[in-house]
C-alpha cells in the first residue's frame, strides 16, 4: 500500500450517522436544559466526530457571547437504535467575541497599580537583586578584617598564648557596624537593578524629555536639587521644588524645567528717589501767640499806686 493511499484513508471524515444526525430535537432539549431559557437559537450545523458520533451546533443568544454556539454531541452504540446524549458545551465560533489571552500577574503589573495593603512578592532569583551581608558568613578572605584575624590566630598557635580579639573583628561588632551603615540586608540592588532604575528615571525625567529641552538650565546647577547617596549621586538627585513638575521625584542631573532656582531671579524693588520739596513734613501752629510776640507786655510795668490815683 502506498503512502498516499494511507494518508487519504486516515484523513477521511466518516459520513454522519443517520440516526444521530436526525436527533436534533434531543440535542436541542439538552442545550436548553444546560442554558438559560430562550438563549438557544437555530440549528446551524452538524459535524461527524467519528463512527456513530455527531455534534449538533445551535446558535447562542446569550448576551455577551456573540458568535458562540451550543455544541451537543450525541452517539449511538453499535447495532443500537437509540441515540444517547454524550456532552453539552458552549464553544466559540470563528467570529466569536473572546477574552484576551491570559497574562501572568507579574507581566500585567504596571507602576501605580499597588494600593494600601497590597503585597508584591519578589522572585528568589530576581536579577535586579543580589545577596547582601547577613552576618551568617565569615568575612571575605581578601578583607582586612580576615587578614588580621588569621594573623592573630597563627601567632597564638605559635606562642600558645591566649588570643585577644581586637575591636571590630568579632561578628557582633561587624553586625553592629553593618547595621549602623544600613547594609545589614538580606538582598541589595544588583548592577542590573541599578541600571534598570537609572534607565527608567532617565526616561521619565531626563535630558531627552520635552520639559528638559525647553528648560533654561539643567538640574545640576539648581538649588532645589537634593543630591543622592552612593554611586547614583553622579547622575541623579531629588527635586525639592514644590512648584516643579518633578517635585519629590528622582531626576537626572541633565534634566531641567522652568522652575530652576537661577532661571529668572526676581529683581529687588527700586528705591524711590527723595522728594525735592518735602510736602510730607508736619508744621506746628500754636493756638495762642507767644508772650514775646506783641508790642504790649502782658504784665504791667509797675504798681498803679505810684501814679497817685486813689
Amino acid at each position: 500500500m502506498s503512502a498516499a493511499t494511507t494518508r487519504s484513508r486516515t484523513a477521511r471524515t466518516p459520513a454522519p450517522d443517520r440516526l444521530c444526525a436526525e436527533a436534533v430535537d434531543l440535542a436541542r432539549a439538552a442545550a436548553e436544559e444546560a442554558a438559560a431559557p430562550g438563549v438557544v437559537g437555530e440549528h446551524v450545523a452538524l459535524v461527524s466526530e467519528g463512527d456513530r458520533v455527531v455534534t449538533h451546533y445551535f446558535e447562542s443568544k446569550e448576551p455577551g457571547y456573540r458568535g458562540w454556539r451550543w455544541a451537543v454531541t450525541v452517539a449511538r452504540a453499535s447495532r443500537a437504535k437509540n441515540v444517547t446524549l454524550d456532552e453539552t458545551v458552549l464553544l466559540p465560533g470563528s467570529d466569536a467575541l473572546l477574552a484576551p489571552e491570559w497574562v501572568p500577574w507579574s507581566e500585567r503589573l504596571r507602576p501605580g497599580d499597588m494600593g494600601p495593603g497590597d503585597l508584591l512578592p519578589t522572585e528568589a532569583e530576581d536579577p535586579r537583586l543580589e545577596p547582601g551581608w547577613t552576618g551568617e558568613d565569615e568575612p571575605l578572605p581578601n578583607s582586612a578584617v580576615s587578614d588580621v584575624s588569621q594573623e592573630l590566630a597563627a601567632l597564638a598557635d605559635a606562642e600558645d598564648a591566649e588570643l585577644t580579639t581586637l575591636p571590630g573583628t568579632s561578628r557582633g561588632s561587624i553586625a553592629a557596624v553593618a547595621e549602623e551603615l544600613g547594609t545589614r540586608r538580606a538582598r541589595v540592588l544588583s548592577r542590573y537593578g541599578l541600571r534598570l532604575a537609572a534607565d527608567r528615571w532617565d526616561e521619565e525625567f531626563g535630558a531627552k524629555t520635552p520639559m528638559a529641552q525647553a528648560a533654561p538650565a539643567s538640574c545640576v546647577t539648581c538649588a532645589f536639587l537634593v543630591p543622592m547617596a552612593g554611586s547614583l549621586k553622579q547622575a541623579f538627585g531629588v527635586c525639592a521644588n514644590e512648584f516643579a513638575p518633578a517635585d519629590g521625584r528622582v531626576v537626572s542631573l541633565s534634566y531641567g524645567c522652568g522652575g530652576h532656582s537661577e532661571a529668572a531671579v526676581m529683581p529687588k524693588p527700586p528705591k524711590p528717589a527723595p522728594h525735592a520739596l518735602d510736602t510730607m513734613q508736619v508744621d506746628d501752629y500754636p493756638l495762642r501767640p507767644a508772650e514775646d510776640s506783641g508790642s504790649v507786655p502782658v504784665q504791667p510795668d509797675g504798681s498803679t499806686e505810684d501814679l497817685g490815683h486813689s
